[in-house]
């Protein structure tokens, strides 16, 4: 990957740092924040892994090196001050040394608990795609798989039908319930056909700002 433009223009520090913030290409989910200096880009460019700068072993660093933990770069930004890297990466395993996802997973305020986002269902993908090397009798995800395809489309027509019949009797609860049923066995679908979430998503952003028939129209000329 070649840098879109110098990274002379980059600001770094005294010490010849700049701050990097690492966060999901997929969901946007801040994971860390370490330091780059100029080589620490120039490798994260050239082999597509996260490299840092280590301000206590002073030394560069690949991330993932000892814990497998790898962030594959998919996009650098710098922000409008060109003091600020911003890495969109797909982290492998958990980005913090303590087994969490995110080194951001503590609060400081007390504030209200944050409705759940994208991440969630990222998060749960990645178990369910886990899942396929687990055993069938330990699990309901690798059971599924176990059976084939045509189990997991009865499943995902079974929660189909369920959630049509709460949505009618119109209770919210269940409604809910049901449309999260639905989605999970969808997710296992997608898994099943080495369909990635990140595809969904690419295709959900391309109809953004079409009508309905527009899209409609537009399929029925694809060859």
């Amino acid at each position: 990957m070649r840098p879109a433009v110098d990274i002379n223009t980059i600001k770094f520090d005294e010490k010849g740092l700049v701050p990097a913030i690492a966060q999901d290409y997929a969901t946007g989910e801040v994971l860390m924040m370490a330091y780059m200096n100029r080589e620490a880009i120039e490798k994260t460019l050239s082999t597509g892994k996260a490299h840092y700068f280590s301000r206590s072993r002073n030394t560069l660093w690949l991330k993932g090196e000892t814990s497998k933990n790898f962030q594959e770069l998919k996009a650098i930004y710098y922000d409008c001050d060109e003091d600020t890297i911003l890495l969109k990466i797909n982290q492998l395993g958990v980005a913090c040394h303590t087994g969490k996802r995110s080194c951001f997973f503590r609060r400081l305020d007390k504030g209200e608990q944050e409705p759940a986002g994208l991440a969630i269902l990222a998060e749960l993908f990645k178990i369910i795609e886990q899942r396929k090397k687990a055993s069938a009798e330990k699990s309901y995800v690798a059971s599924l798989y176990a059976k084939g395809i045509d189990k997991i489309l009865e499943k995902v027509e079974e929660e189909s039908g369920e959630l049509v019949e709460a949505a009618k009797d119109g209770k919210k609860k269940e409604i809910i319930h049901e449309m999260a049923d639905l989605w999970f066995h969808t997710l296992v679908l997608l898994g099943q056909k080495d369909i990635s979430l990140q595809e969904i998503l690419n295709e959900l952003q391309r109809r953004s700002g079409m009508s309905g028939i527009e899209e409609k129209a537009a399929r029925k000329k694809r060859p």
